[in-house]
């Protein structure tokens, strides 16, 4: 293929989103004012490549060689480039990509911490209001999403400037909210000492592990063995154990993310991004997740005034990370 075009402005860089299922690619330019541009974008199925360099090269080799790379992923970046992660594939090493690749620099930043970062470009087309106004305002935003794992950033606007904090709260111990709830988790308990939010629940294979714990729960044979055929089944309302399954997954969702709300002090506005979300919407909002979201006790009114949005952009990721490289680029750069 021939390279994406590029011209004589800002030097181009590339932005990856790395998750345990896919990889998002994006050639990318910081324009004159705050902003994004995708020069070019590629999405590549991680268990088709044999490393993270593999998928970066064949993307360079289509666009041509850039100087630095910004690499957003689930799980814990060392201070010698590696990243610790349970979701991904294949090691990742940041030192090794540079050497691999030729790259000027690698960075590396949490999966969600860059989705945070693209809080700023996200619009109302690119969204679905499930509760609360549709307006949002200034002020500490949590971004959340379950996929290969559950991701969970907050967002905090400084100033004209922004942090974000990057959290592990897919990690945090799953809590019951009913008696069903309890029954399912005190089956997953069973020689374990610690079912994780994660694991047990909010994520593709927590999505799973729920389905095989209602049909053990229940005396049932479980008939699906991908957490892509439980959810069709549930939203095709052809399996009635799928089903219970997804409004079992929705309730601990919106209860979960309720907490994170109080937890994270949220008053900008919550936005559901992931790989399993997306295509929930319908049933998302025809499930208990915001009845439970907001079952919060006298907190109930506060959480009332936060908008609970499902982000709908695929290139969230990308963009987030790339927002994440052109700020902190810009922080670092001396003064002229």
């Amino acid at each position: 293929m021939h390279p994406f075009p590029q011209d004589s402005g800002a030097p181009p860089f590339l932005a990856a989103d790395v998750g345990g299922t896919h990889v998002r690619i994006g050639l990318i330019r910081g324009g004159a004012q705050p902003g994004v541009e995708i020069l070019g974008y590629r999405k590549y199925r991680c268990a088709d490549h044999p490393s993270l360099s593999a998928i970066l090269a064949d993307f360079v080799g289509e666009t041509g060689a850039v100087d630095d790379c910004v690499i957003a992923s689930a799980g814990y970046a060392l201070a010698d480039g590696t990243v610790l992660s349970a979701n991904l594939p294949w090691p990742l090493s940041a030192n090794r990509i540079r050497e691999d690749l030729g790259f000027r620099a690698v960075h590396l930043v949490n999966d969600f911490e860059a989705v945070a970062h693209a809080a700023a470009h996200i619009d109302g087309s690119q969204v679905l209001q499930l509760a609360g106004p549709a307006e949002t305002q200034r002020g500490p935003t949590l971004v959340v999403g379950p996929g290969t794992g559950l991701g969970a950033a907050v967002w905090i606007p400084v100033g004209t400037r922004s942090v974000v904090l990057a959290t592990e709260a897919g990690q945090a111990s799953l809590a019951a909210g009913n008696e069903l709830e309890m029954a399912v988790l005190q089956h997953m308990l069973r020689g374990r000492g610690h079912v994780s939010i994660e694991h047990g629940a909010l994520s593709g294979p927590g999505l799973l592990n729920l389905y095989n714990a209602l049909c053990a729960v229940r005396g049932n044979a479980p008939v699906h063995t991908t957490p892509d055929a439980v959810s069709a089944a549930a939203c095709e309302g052809s399996d009635p154990l799928a089903v219970d399954t997804l409004h079992l997954f929705c309730g601990i969702l919106g209860s979960t993310i309720g907490d994170m709300a109080l937890l994270y002090g949220i008053q900008g506005g919550i936005y559901l991004a992931g790989g399993i979300l997306p295509k929930l919407g319908p049933f998302l909002l025809g499930s208990t997740f915001v009845e439970r979201f907001l079952n919060k006790g006298p907190m109930t009114r506060a959480l009332q005034r936060i908008p609970v949005k499902l982000v709908e952009h695929g290139q969230l990721g990308v963009i987030g990370a790339a927002s994440w490289y052109l700020e902190n680029m810009a922080t670092q750069a001396p003064a002229a």
